[in-house]
């Protein structure tokens, strides 16, 4: 008979090194078991600083850590570099490509992406915001929209340029109006001899009744009354039915309005990653409408105790009955628990239900504008504004990471300057308006891609 003792240790494999994945393998650094982290990038992005990204106030590598620096020190812990396609819940495999990685425990944390809610073709025109690649895109388009007003000659079509389309009011579409109104009407006021940046309309749309709906409505009040101090017009029970050929097309209470921009980001939803439509297909778990897998208590899939799903990717019911938001704290608190849970069960014991503990909901507007709820106290304003600064740096991975956010932070405190305005890339742009040799002004649309 075998001794337990010569037993090989429990295998956990973990699918993504977002927030979920990451702090559960953190959280098994020292316990009795292997774990493998398999992700299709070689590092943690730390998404609620993206938009900063896009918006050109800090580079990708300020918000980035590699997993194999994060979890050097980890001694029981190897990281792959691969996409899983796919898992075998009965043989106790995931399958990546070629390859095969056996496990005993398997965490799923892939999270999710933007949702167009069933016009997926408007992506094109309105990118989102999930990733580095996002990101960048978005800066692109941003900060290509004033150089091509700078050159344009025809006021309707500068004026289109000039125009700026967030859809979504949640924080990330907040984030987003704010830091674009605040490069119009400070950061680039000086740096254009034939435009006038703060001519530039920043347009936020929201289909409920008002912005940033998770909080409390005392903080939406405030918070729109901050974003039309700083020029940004806000427009609620405002839904998009129609994103193409630089119009953004509205329906409101009084009829139908139709937006000329060239510029539409897209903040106004998410879905389930395509492991989602993997779990419910291979275990036959059930699903809620943006795909996520609707999980145990304990975060596990019925009839599959040893597979766990976390964060953006799972759709858990908190205490009130409601499920849990896809947000950071979300999906580190399951990863933690589920690490927990792990240790608990090898050693013959068992925990008591997933319970999220809510510390609060943050939203920065702009400089010095901020709000924050945190349940028993409400912030707004200059305080809000150092608290919700101080956490994302408390936050960060790294420390490397903290010390250049805070410098670039400080930086642009005092110099409203944002160092990271790059245009890169190359892009098939739907039209962009170049000089040609008679000095006339000519619109490519579709035929050209453009190194910018």
């Amino acid at each position: 008979m075998t001794s337990l003792d010569n037993q090989p240790p429990h295998q956990v494999v973990i699918v993504g090194g977002g927030f979920g994945g990451l702090y559960a393998a953190k959280a098994l650094a020292k316990a009795s078991v292997n774990v493998t982290l398999i992700d299709k990038r070689n590092f943690h992005l730390f998404q609620p600083l993206l938009y900063q990204v896009a918006t050109g106030a800090l580079s990708p590598a300020d918000i980035s850590s590699p997993l194999r620096s994060v979890l050097s020190k980890s001694k029981n812990t190897k990281v792959l570099l691969g996409e899983v396609n796919d898992i075998d819940p009965e043989a106790q495999k995931v399958i990546l490509g070629d390859e095969v990685v056996p496990y005993d425990t398997l965490i799923v944390a892939t999270g999710a992406k933007h949702s167009y809610f069933g016009k997926d073709d408007w992506e094109e025109f309105a990118p989102g915001l999930k990733t580095v690649e996002d990101a960048l895109l978005m800066r692109r388009r941003i900060f290509t929209a004033f150089e091509a007003a700078e050159k344009e000659i025809d006021p309707e079509v500068r004026r289109a340029w000039l125009t700026f389309v967030i859809v979504g009011g949640g924080p990330t579409g907040v984030e987003l109006a704010g830091a674009i109104a605040e490069l119009a009407y400070h950061t680039l006021k000086e740096d254009f001899r034939n435009i006038d940046t703060r001519e530039a309309q920043v347009l936020l749309l929201e289909g409920m009744d008002r912005i940033l709906p998770p909080f409390a409505p005392e903080l939406s009040v405030e918070a729109e009354a901050s974003l039309t101090q700083m020029g940004v017009t806000v427009q609620t029970k405002a839904l998009v039915t129609n994103i193409e050929d630089d119009v953004v097309t509205i329906k409101q209470n009084d009829g139908v309005t139709e937006i000329a921009a060239k510029t539409v980001l897209w903040a106004a939803g998410v879905k389930a990653s395509a492991m989602g439509k993997v779990l419910t297909e291979r275990t036959f778990a059930e699903c809620d409408r943006a795909g996520r897998v609707i999980v145990e208590p304990d975060l596990s899939i019925k009839k599959y105790p040893n597979i766990f799903v976390v964060g953006d990717l799972a759709n858990f019911s908190d205490q009130n009955g409601k499920p849990l938001p896809g947000v950071a704290p979300v999906a580190k608190q399951e990863g933690e628990y589920v690490a927990s849970l792990i240790q608990q069960k090898l050693k013959g014991k068992t925990l008591p239900p997933f319970h999220y503990i809510d510390r609060g909901s943050l939203a920065m507007i702009g400089q010095n504008l901020a709000v924050v709820d945190l349940g028993f106290i409400k912030l707004t304003g200059f305080l809000a504004w150092l608290f919700w600064l101080l956490i994302h740096i408390y936050f960060l991975i790294e420390f490397d990471n903290k010390l250049v956010v805070m410098i670039q932070w400080g930086w642009n405190y005092f110099t409203r300057n944002r160092g990271a305005r790059l245009i890169t890339g190359k892009e098939m742009l739907q039209e962009i308006e170049v000089e040609d040799n008679n000095g006339y002004y000519k619109s490519l649309k579709n035929k050209q891609a453009v190194n910018v």
